[in-house]
């Protein structure tokens, strides 16, 4: 079974920055999302990309600031988050699903992914 490793994680102040890494055993699925959970809040997602062609997507909160690309060379999804703010302070996650298109990826629900990793914490300090 595909097992992903999230790392990275760490103590920033606001307008910092941090890469956080999604490595992979092997990357059968081919669509790869990062998603947070704050304290008191439920999961969402954060960034996604659609492995085969690059697709990437972004909710709103972090469009601009947040980057999500694939190394495939080290085998690995980061998510390059700047201009951080205290509200992205969370539990990042990464998990993967096997999408028949990058609108696919992208629509796919939360509970549909698959090979959820432990998890990093980001906490942003104002």
């Amino acid at each position: 079974q595909v097992q992903l490793v999230e790392s990275g994680g760490g103590s920033v102040q606001a307008g910092g920055s941090l890469t956080l890494s999604c490595a992979a055993s092997a990357y059968t699925n081919n669509c790869v999302g990062w998603f947070r959970r704050a304290p008191g809040k439920e999961r969402e997602g954060v960034a996604r990309i659609y492995r085969v062609d690059g697709t990437p997507d972004y909710v709103d909160s972090v469009k601009g600031r947040f980057t999500i690309v694939q190394d495939n060379a080290r085998r690995t999804v980061d998510l390059q988050m700047r201009s951080l703010k205290p509200e992205d302070t969370a539990m990042y996650y990464c998990a993967a699903l096997v999408a028949r298109s990058s609108r696919s990826c992208n629509t796919a629900p939360l509970g549909a992914f698959r090979n959820w990793g432990q998890g990093t914490q980001v906490t942003v300090s104002s």
